[in-house]
């Protein structure tokens, strides 16, 4: 049995801040990576999608989560990246499907459309849902251009 951690690359602008602190504090049983931003200070999204969308689609990182307010930006940003699948997630069954029928490996959260504690539960239930393969495998593999 392996002891290697799970690697997770997380970031956030200044809406996503506050709970992407919560997130990596929460995390204690994967190895994160902290791609910013470090304070509530007015930031552009795609300077944090970009690294970690990168970080994930290098196989450096299995997993990313990004925050935003809407979260819509971050997703856009990151779904311009070669083989990432990032799936806006704001109740737990949207997590457990966009993991189970989209092999999603980013997770986007609206910070300002769900509690701390909600936050909590999408990430838990994303990072623990596996893809279910089939005819999903398909779908999935008709993504890339």
């Amino acid at each position: 049995m392996s002891d290697t951690k799970i690697k997770i690359a997380i970031g956030a602008d200044h809406a996503g801040f506050e709970y992407k602190e919560v997130l990596k504090n929460f995390l204690i049983d994967y190895e994160v990576k902290d791609f910013g931003t470090y304070s509530l200070d007015s930031v552009d999204y795609p300077d944090f999608a970009h690294p970690v969308a990168s970080a994930v689609e290098s196989g450096e990182f299995e997993y990313g989560i990004l925050l935003c307010g809407s979260a819509n930006g971050v997703a856009i940003t990151a779904n311009k990246h070669q083989n990432i699948r990032a799936g806006l997630c704001w109740e737990i069954e949207v997590a457990s499907l966009v993991r189970k029928h989209n092999n999603a490996n980013i997770l986007c959260i609206p910070a300002r459309f769900v509690s701390e504690e909600l936050a909590k539960e999408i990430t838990t239930t994303f990072l623990n849902t596996a893809f279910e393969g089939g005819r999903h495998q398909n779908r999935v593999d008709k993504i890339s251009c």
